[in-house]
């Protein structure tokens, strides 16, 4: 009987040997499928956005036009995040601070249909926080000066966003 235990521990034991080389030669390529994984991935992953995050606005009214031009530049070329008049009114709020947050808030209160309409609340945003926007035509250039909205819109329009190679 000792002499079956004895057979039967080297049996168990020749076992376990054959077991953990060939678990050291799964892990092994395991590392390598894993190191493999992350080079392919860094081949895939689109590019990082070529428009900078926008700023925070406070409710000073001369970064209003910045503020609109940099937040409608960086939807554009993430337009996939933002699909809906609801998603983009949603980021230009998540962006406001101080006066401007205080202003939004009895809007959201009410949840007020202005929050589904990114035109709508564009323009209540330039009423409140002194947008002059005398002539809303989008063909009037006379006034190279002044920060026109409209104008950086048609700028991207005519060159769409096509991803960085």
């Amino acid at each position: 009987m000792v002499d079956e235990l004895v057979l039967l521990l080297h049996a168990l034991l020749v076992r376990h040997r054959a077991l953990s080389i060939e678990n050291s030669q799964l892990m092994e390529q395991l590392r390598l499928l894993v190191c493999e994984r992350a080079s392919l991935l860094r081949q895939v992953r689109p590019p990082s956005c070529p428009v900078p995050f926008p700023e925070t606005f406070n409710g000073e009214s001369s970064r209003l036009p910045e503020f609109i031009v940099q937040t409608a530049s960086y939807m554009l070329v993430n337009e996939n995040r933002f699909c809906n008049d609801a998603m983009k009114v949603a980021f230009l709020i998540s962006l406001l601070t101080g006066e401007a947050e205080e202003w939004v808030v009895p809007y959201i209160e009410m949840d007020s249909p202005i929050l589904g309409d990114y035109r709508a609340f564009l323009d209540e945003m330039k009423q409140c926080f002194g947008w002059d926007d005398d002539g809303d035509d989008d063909d009037d250039y006379e006034d190279d000066t002044s920060p026109d909205f409209h104008g950086a819109l048609k700028i991207f329009q005519c060159f769409p966003y096509q991803g960085i190679a």
